[in-house]
């Protein structure tokens, strides 16, 4: 018997819950709580990372198209999806979410923020709709050689959830070279410190949006968090960015 398109749906939201499900969530809020930043994965096979960047050079999957020079943000290009959002990534949004609104939640109430999220990624989402950011904010990004993204946060609202991710579709060392995900870190009185996260096809990072809590020896303050990618030295590299609020 065929499967309908419901019930392929549905199962492969179940396969991604699973995966997603499976990672050691303590062990990911520990290594956020320590560094800003979380590896895990490989979450997505190769023939989804494949199918996901062979969308790139259509229209019908996209709200509007970027390019970075024309606005200061480093050179290179991306596309903001249009809903509804492509299965996979729709999946992976409503999956994480609820693990990752578990940190957002401390981490507000350690740094003395009021703001506090639902479980569910759709009660997040009506909250950002209601505020007038209905837009979706999940990207697809396309970097060649020469391309860079300058640091930056992605804030489009007055909403703005304190975690997103990031998916390399890409193979290192084959499809492209360079093109490193970079994560800077802003204390007070201090020099900002940066870090360099290696990423493998499939693997995805989960960092800060704009703040995160740090222990000191006076006790909890917060640091300003930007991220970037530097210069692809060759070849092409395609990401998938996941940011869990909507835009304006």
């Amino acid at each position: 018997m065929r499967a309908t398109v419901a019930s392929r749906k549905n199962a492969s939201a179940s396969v991604i819950s699973e995966r997603v499900g499976a990672l050691d969530w303590s062990a990911i809020a520990g290594e956020l709580d320590a560094h800003g930043c979380a590896v895990i994965g490989p979450l997505l096979t190769p023939e989804e990372c494949e199918a996901l960047a062979a969308l790139y050079p259509a229209d019908e999957p996209f709200r509007s198209r970027v390019i970075m020079a024309r606005h200061g943000f480093g050179r290179g290009e991306y596309k903001y999806f249009a809903y509804p959002l492509p299965g996979v990534i729709a999946e992976l949004r409503t999956a994480l979410y609820p693990r990752l609104a578990t940190v957002a939640n401390r981490w507000n109430e350690t740094m003395g923020v009021e703001v506090r999220y639902p479980d569910g990624h759709g009660s997040y989402l009506d909250r950002c709709h209601k505020a007038g950011q209905p837009k979706p904010t999940p990207l697809l990004l396309q970097y060649g050689p020469g391309d860079y993204n300058c640091l930056h946060q992605d804030l489009y609202g007055e909403n703005v959830f304190p975690l997103q991710a990031t998916v390399l579709l890409s193979r290192p060392g084959d499809d492209f070279a360079g093109g490193e995900f970079m994560l800077t870190e802003q204390r007070p009185r201090m020099q900002s410190r940066a870090e360099v996260v290696p990423l493998s096809q499939g693997e995805i990072v989960i960092f800060p949006v704009h703040h995160r809590p740090v222990q000191g020896t006076r006790g909890t303050y917060r640091v300003n968090m930007r991220h970037g990618v530097s210069r692809v030295r060759e070849g092409r590299r395609h990401t998938l960015g996941i940011i869990f609020h909507d835009a304006k």
